[in-house]
């Protein structure tokens, strides 16, 4: 069981602070990897929350790896988002007041396996491209953290 959902069992859906990592991954086509999460059913960036005794840039490395399959292993500290603005209420009631660690990673890697459970689909999207169904958190990375490729 995660942390987070081990403090979940003792105070409900009362808001929590998390921290995490999300990762803006890129193929060589400088197309950005995105997630459908099948709780929001929005796409987002792979991202997660910390474990205990877990750094942040390896939280980056492994939630990269469970919800999508992809391996990298140098990602770079892009930026960090916390505030008012980073408070989120899932759609089972529980509230998450967010402290995000953005990396960016490349991969070459294109075989893609989506988390069941967690993501249903797993896909490389242009900057041109990109859907418009986001999660709030992933439109304010790529909106205030991101610079993409020329």
């Amino acid at each position: 069981m995660s942390y987070l959902l081990d403090l979940r069992r003792n105070v409900g859906h009362q808001p929590l602070i998390s921290t995490g990592a999300a990762t803006l991954v890129y193929n060589p086509q400088h197309a950005l990897l995105l997630i459908h999460r099948t709780d929001t059913h929005l796409w987002g960036l792979p991202a997660g929350s910390k474990e205990l005794n877990e750094s942040l840039v390896n939280t980056a490395i492994r939630e990269v790896q469970e919800e999508t399959g992809v391996t990298i292993t140098t990602p770079s500290l892009t930026g960090l988002l916390s505030g008012p603005e980073m408070q989120f209420t899932y759609p089972n009631g529980d509230q998450i007041d967010a402290v995000i660690a953005v990396y960016t990673a490349q991969t070459t890697q294109q075989q893609l396996t989506p988390q069941p459970g967690e993501t249903d689909r797993v896909a490389f999207f242009l900057p041109a491209d990109l859907p418009h169904q986001l999660t709030d958190f992933t439109r304010k990375i790529l909106v205030e953290k991101t610079t993409w490729y020329e």
